[in-house]
């Protein structure tokens, strides 16, 4: 069976869902998902958020050659609308046209939702965007490897044996809770069940109780297992039993159980459920009680779950360094396990030892090491503060004791942990929640300096002083090595650092952001201060990419103190250059110029003028022309050499690339515009212009004033003035030249008017463009010549960049 290429896409839809999904409901409509697919006969849902869906597919007449591209569109529909968190996220998704249809299970494509930093507001349909191509980047091997693909004409038997057996089989009188569904039916409950808890959360929380216990409570409803028993809530006669005494914990009385305002709300909720459910899933739900925790508490606990990928590839690299038989020669200790994820893969469990904050993992833990998923015995499993805890209390087994206390017994110690990485300004608890609170931190505050607002320093810390001797392997951000706040401490900090891998932390669950997490080896029992390191580095594939060299970096070595340089005396000027209190690429963003401080909240920056207009260029084209990506994330900005002093090439070209680049946010509507770069006449301009500061710059036709605080005059220097005209390159000339076509196209609209006269590159822009609900610019225009003009200045204007990138490395900008 093949549909007819010329057939609409309703058409196409219909069709298919009479030919091979009659026995199925498909009238459903969920958010602007194309074609949905569910069970036909409910269980008296009475929304569309309970409804049992089984497929949901994007649909397309004709017979598109690549429909991996379909699959990315409806990625990007459900995560723009949160489609799966609305409704209850199907078994399969689908991509189908004219000619074949293609499934993939949805569990295979969940953790691409949890990518936090991934702009999701863009037009799913838009298949040539930025975010478009990173997505397809992303799920291409994905779909590659396990999408099933079937043709119309030639499979038609095979397709219908394939819903048969894989579709048909999720029509259940009751929803069964799996892996697939596990987060939208917890998101449910709280909606639905939690508020009817009668339970003081805020008092819980400190006592490491949160409702994702009281959830696994309700959905492993088997009193019969004993993994039920490990966990710290269970469920039973419609009363919630803590399963240990936290009443000590909190200093109060707290019940022993906690009831439910409404049984009756209760089992409604759990009526469209299967629970217990399948015993095969059990294990997975344990060990994922993290995406259960709250945000805040995750990043305290470190409660994050470590990839497989990376914790097999850590085991390889820790064996490189310690040797083939290490697990044989060296004591292992994750002093904050979680669920011991990472631990999985050791194979001598004589030598393991695990401990973490919550009792409940505790217990988790001990019944995985019972099933031998985990390889540790269960005696070397144990509840341990250790940023507050005794090493040689009662709580740490004997064994560990010695071995901790003994100086050549810890050179044969591997501390291995992904620590928790919470800092002060995430924390929203204080005393002995705040992280800057533990003893830990009280002993070593002052050798840790700024890095104490930082729990995994805290950890690195007490490693370092108190189990010196040490092998510590751990999973980390790289502030350590390259953030400035950690230079102080690593003063004192001084293992060797032997060997580094780097992966992007968006491959970590609920991590936020593109940078890297490094993987290091440290050996403290070799002292040799940080100075620079050459980091394997791997894709979020596991392929390996070119090394990048790391170093350590002062504050006397950053661009901020050498732009600080540059201030002039009276507070006013041409603009105000926003952003020099942040030096490495994380903070470009808010790089930019404005017409006055004014503008800014808290402004921190310095005023532009003559005497530092070249200087404030240099600063923002730096910082913006090489491209972002996560392995540069972290990398810091430099106090230059004095090469660019005199290089007049590259002192124009980074003034035509500020002129028009789109941090530069000088507007006529908050003052004069003084960055026109072009005269009257040669953009056909109705009036003239406020300003002719810029067009008198360029020519040199500027009186000669005293330098800023920069002194050029004490190193041989050309840098440009005023007083001489400027010369531009041939790709500075095209940008310029592409700048003066998109003048002159808005100078030809008669909307133009006096108060417009004096138009900025962003007044333009913001005019074709326009400004959103938001108060932000729209990405594009109605109007199609100007999309062209400014498409081709873009051009120009990133080879430019391109042009300029080579110098910014040459001039020491960046190592």
């Amino acid at each position: 069976m093949k549909y007819a290429l010329s057939l609409r896409e309703e058409e196409i839809k219909k069709r298919v869902a009479e030919d091979f999904f009659a026995k199925f409901e498909t009238s459903h409509i969920l958010g602007n998902v194309d074609f949905c697919v569910s069970v036909q006969d409910g269980l008296g849902l009475t929304t569309d958020s309970d409804i049992q869906s089984l497929l949901w597919a994007e649909s397309k007449k004709g017979n598109k050659e690549d429909i991996n591209e379909s699959f990315v569109q409806l990625i990007l529909t459900i995560g723009k609308e949160k489609t799966n968190e609305k409704y209850m996220p199907p078994a399969y998704l689908g991509a189908f046209d004219a000619e074949k249809i293609a499934f993939i299970e949805y569990h295979k494509v969940l953790h691409i939702f949890s990518q936090n930093d991934f702009n999701w507001n863009v037009t799913p349909s838009k298949h040539e965007t930025k975010e478009f191509r990173q997505l397809y980047s992303l799920c291409e091997k994905i779909l590659d490897e396990e999408k099933t693909i079937f043709k119309f004409n030639s499979d038609e038997k095979e397709l219908k044996e394939f819903i048969k057996n894989n579709l048909a089989s999720g029509k259940t009188e009751k929803i069964q809770v799996t892996k697939n569904n596990f987060i939208a039916v917890f998101n449910k409950w709280c909606e639905e069940v939690m508020p009817d808890i009668q339970m003081n959360w805020e008092q819980a929380k400190k006592a490491n109780i949160f409702c994702g216990d009281f959830f696994l409570a309700d959905l492993i409803n088997d009193t019969t297992k004993t993994l039920y028993e490990k966990l710290d809530v269970v469920f039973s006669d419609g009363k919630y039993s803590f399963q240990r005494e936290i009443d000590k914990l909190l200093g109060t009385e707290m019940s022993k159980q906690t009831q439910l305002k409404s049984v009756k709300k209760h089992k409604a909720f759990w009526n469209k459920y299967e629970r217990p459910p399948k015993e095969e899933h059990w294990q997975w739900f344990i060990e994922r009680k993290d995406l259960l925790v709250p945000q805040d508490v995750r990043e305290r606990k470190g409660s994050f779950f470590t990839p497989k990928q990376w914790v097999e590839l850590s085991q390889k690299y820790i064996a490189d360094v310690l040797g083939e038989d290490w697990q044989d020669d060296y004591y292992i200790w994750d002093c904050c396990a979680g669920t011991g994820n990472l631990l999985k893969g050791l194979s001598n469990k004589r030598n393991v030892f695990a401990s973490t904050l919550d009792k409940g993992d505790v217990g988790i833990m001990k019944e995985l090491a019972d099933q031998n998923v985990l390889p540790v015995f269960e005696n070397n499993i144990f509840q341990f503060d250790f940023l507050n805890d005794d090493l040689q209390s009662e709580k740490v087994p004997e064994q560990l004791r010695k071995i901790l206390a003994d100086e050549n017994e810890r050179k044969k110690l591997v501390i291995y942990i992904n620590p928790p990485y919470a800092e002060v300004s995430t924390v929203i608890g204080k005393g002995k929640a705040g992280v800057n609170k533990s003893l830990v931190h009280d002993k070593y505050a002052e050798l840790l300096g700024t890095a104490g607002r930082e729990l995994y320093a805290q950890f690195f810390a007490r490693i370092y002083f108190e189990i010196k001797g040490c092998i510590l392997a751990e999973f980390s951000k790289l502030k350590l090595i390259q953030g400035t706040a950690f230079s102080e401490f690593l003063q004192h900090f001084t293992p060797k650092l032997i060997s580094l891998f780097l992966v992007p932390a968006n491959t970590f669950d609920n991590v936020k952001g593109d940078f890297p997490i490094g993987f290091f080896i440290w050996d403290s029992k070799i002292t040799e201060k940080f100075n620079r390191i050459k980091a394997h580095c791997f894709n979020e594939d596991g392929i390996l990419l070119p090394q990048k060299e790391i170093f350590v970096t002062s504050k006397d070595d950053i661009i901020n103190k050498w732009i600080s340089k540059s201030k002039i005396l009276q507070d006013d000027g041409i603009g105000f250059l926003a952003g020099t209190n942040g030096n490495d690429f994380q903070h470009n963003n808010i790089v930019y110029i404005l017409n006055k401080k004014s503008q800014m909240p808290n402004p921190r920056g310095i005023w532009v003028n003559e005497k530092n207009l070249i200087v404030s260029s240099i600063y923002l084209s730096v910082r913006h022309c090489v491209d972002f990506s996560w392995l540069n994330d972290r990398d810091q900005f430099l106090y230059p050499n004095d090469g660019w002093k005199t290089d007049l090439e590259f002192q124009s070209d980074c003034l035509a690339y500020t002129l028009f680049h789109g941090q530069n946010r000088i507007s006529a509507d908050h003052g004069t515009n003084h960055w026109i770069p072009f005269t009257e006449s040669e953009v056909n301009a109705k009036q003239a212009f406020e300003s002719t500061f810029m067009t008198d710059f360029i020519k040199g036709r500027l009186k000669k004033q005293t330098s800023c605080e920069l002194d050029l005059a004490k190193t041989e220097s050309a840098v440009y003035d005023g007083t001489q005209k400027i010369v531009f390159s041939e790709e500075a000339k095209a940008v310029l030249e592409a700048g003066k076509e998109l003048y002159k196209y808005y100078y030809s609209k008669p909307h133009v008017t006096k108060e417009a006269n004096n138009a900025s590159f962003y007044d333009i822009r913001a005019s074709f463009q326009g400004i959103g609900s938001s108060g932000k610019m729209n990405n594009s225009s109605t109007d199609e010549k100007y999309n062209a003009l400014i498409a081709d200045l873009r051009a120009k204007q990133k080879l430019l960049a391109k042009k300029i990138e080579p110098k910014v490395y040459e001039y020491g900008f960046l190592k």
